[in-house]
């Protein structure tokens, strides 16, 4: 078996995978599958940190984002060391879809998180909707920004109506994304559904879409073209969040929907207007989502993983997640800095919609370029 794993890890290296090995102190392995700021955040922020606080322990990264299946992959090897009893040379996974594989919920293959092993746990906010084998440690919600020296305070949407409204009083300030191009898009056409469906998220739920609410898109494409020859140059949807950002940082337009986790790192490096300001709508927040991780049932340092996930869910690491990368707290803003909660007041909400995707979003998309944005091939 070790033979096998140091051979695993050879070819692992040969195909980019970047692995931090422990020595003396007792190792927690990590198994990261997100993107370059989150492994390199891990790297140089929570490991420090966290062994600086825990010295008995060393963090064994490695980072499988883009091989294989990621993270999956490396699941599947812990379920199948479960049914033999070996080593999976895994303590925690940064991030994982624990309901993506029915065997491994089936099989009891993650760590149920409670208050008695994690305590920080009791701090994460209801948004997350987690269940009881996920940590939720990080978020994305699409939030308005716009341009404080050209949008008034007073004028600020804080509906999804006023929103409408603003766009309408304002030709060609505001612009949105194709909804396949872009989550920040996505996220404005959503709403709209959202908004003539009731306002209530909880009703679309994985699956076969349910009838009662696709007869009620055509609201929807009605509503956005209302706005369409409003949006900026009377209707020109970018082909992704980032030439939104690009729209909004050299003046073409003074509003847009925008990640908060794209915006935050934007203002951060100076690349967005001074005047910049992020708000959500109060009515009904845009869509978002979090990050979860899980621990094995079998992980060799079972201990050391919890202590990792507790010290993860520190107002000190949310903290980090807001300055840092830009990212949600998963743990309420009251436990966090009251000058960080000032900061981002017009921001903080505990409702963070989530869009079933699948069918849904296939019906979303093709009523959209087919009912509202007519002037746009889709293949362009």
């Amino acid at each position: 078996m070790k033979i096998r794993w140091l051979s695993l890890v050879a070819a692992a290296l040969l195909v980019g995978v970047f692995s931090v090995s422990a020595q003396g102190r007792t190792p927690i392995y990590v198994y990261v599958d997100s993107d370059t700021n989150i492994s390199d955040w891990w790297t140089n922020t929570i490991i420090p940190a966290f062994e600086a606080e825990y010295p008995q322990y060393e963090v064994v990264l490695t980072i499988v984002r883009g091989v294989g299946g990621g993270n999956a992959d490396i699941a599947n090897r812990a379920l199948a060391a479960l049914q033999t009893g070996d080593d999976p040379q895994v303590d925690y996974f940064e991030t994982l879809n624990v309901e993506s594989v029915p065997a491994w919920l089936e099989n009891n293959l993650f760590v149920e998180i409670t208050p008695e092993n994690v305590p920080n746990i009791v701090n994460v906010i209801e948004a997350t909707n987690r269940i009881p084998q996920e940590i939720p440690y990080r978020g994305s919600q699409v939030l308005l920004a716009y341009n404080s020296e050209f949008v008034s305070e007073d004028e600020v949407p804080t509906t999804y109506a006023e929103l409408i409204a603003w766009i309408q009083a304002n030709p060609g300030e505001f612009v949105y994304n194709r909804p396949d191009r872009g989550g920040s898009g996505a996220a404005m056409v959503t709403r709209a559904i959202f908004e003539v469906t009731g306002r209530d998220p909880s009703r679309f739920v994985p699956g076969t879409p349910d009838p009662e609410l696709v007869a009620q898109f055509p609201e929807a494409w009605a509503l956005l073209s209302s706005i369409h020859p409003f949006i900026y140059e009377g209707g020109a949807y970018p082909a992704g969040n980032t030439p939104v950002l690009e729209l909004f940082a050299n003046g073409s337009v003074n509003m847009i929907t925008a990640w908060s986790d794209q915006a935050l790192q934007a203002i951060n490096r100076g690349l967005l207007p001074e005047g910049t300001r992020l708000t959500q709508l109060q009515d009904l927040p845009f869509t978002g989502g979090y990050a979860y991780s899980a621990i094995p049932v079998n992980a060799p340092n079972l201990e050391g993983a919890l202590a990792l996930a507790n010290f993860v869910l520190t107002p000190e690491i949310q903290t980090a997640v807001v300055e840092q990368i830009g990212g949600f707290p998963a743990i309420s803003w009251d436990v966090l800095p009251a000058e960080l909660q000032d900061q981002f007041n017009s921001v903080i909400t505990d409702t963070v919609p989530t869009w079933p995707g699948g069918e849904y979003s296939a019906l979303m998309v093709e009523g959209w370029y087919n009912n509202v944005a007519t002037n746009i091939d889709r293949s362009s």
